[in-house]
């Protein structure tokens, strides 16, 4: 299944795979340290105003990620309460362009949240939300079902097939760079492992080349 390779691989590793994949501002960034998440985007707006992504968490089907637009305000609109129901509702994840709070709470319930940080104080619960619209998260355009993949390097956007034209190639890279820790364990150096003197001369010389793993 897509979503559970493309939580078993790097983030970096995508983007190895796919230079061009859309990257959110790293300074939206994980919350919880060592987790990863996958899943389609649920996009809502709030700003100033938690009372959205209440809605949201029961709207949202099971495994969708919350992707939060807040027009980088600067209130918390999501906190531990949420991230308890989300992880009850089995969402996948919580990506808030924004703040959020409670963060000792966070790191024990283990859903991923990403954020740009985080602040005490809450918004107001007047705002009923606007749900399933294009957003601007991170200077990234976040579509209703879009695949939302992140982890501790950060988070990425694209469409489920851009996702399946990379994730072998990702895959791959993950392999590779297994087999060059191994060898590095074993004591042999990394350079010995590449064709870095070759790439070295041959970009010296001006002739087409590529850095390449010898595993």
């Amino acid at each position: 299944m897509l979503l559970e390779r493309l939580r078993n691989v790097q983030v970096s590793s995508l983007c190895d795979a796919d230079k061009g994949l859309a990257v959110v501002d790293p300074a939206i960034r994980a919350m919880v340290p060592d987790v990863s998440f996958a899943g389609p985007a649920f996009t809502l707006l709030a700003y100033d105003d938690h009372l959205p992504v209440l809605v949201a968490l029961r709207e949202a089907e099971p495994g969708s990620v919350l992707v939060v637009a807040t027009n980088t305000l600067r209130k918390a609109v999501s906190g531990e309460l949420f991230a308890t129901e989300a992880r009850r509702r089995g969402i996948a994840a919580i990506v808030i362009d924004g703040y959020c709070r409670d963060l000792r709470g966070l790191r024990r319930i283990g859903l991923p949240v990403h954020a740009r940080g985080t602040t005490p104080m809450s918004g107001t619960t007047r705002d009923p939300g606007t749900f399933g619209r294009e957003v601007l998260i991170g200077r990234v355009r976040v579509a209703p079902g879009d695949l939302v993949v992140g982890d501790d390097d950060g988070v990425v956007v694209g469409s489920r097939e851009r996702f399946e034209a990379a994730i072998d190639q990702a895959e791959e890279i993950e392999r590779a760079e297994q087999a060059l820790l191994a060898g590095m364990a074993r004591g042999r150096s990394l350079h010995e492992m590449t064709n870095v003197d070759e790439h070295l001369q041959a970009l010296e010389a001006d002739v087409p080349t590529s850095l390449t793993f010898r595993v």
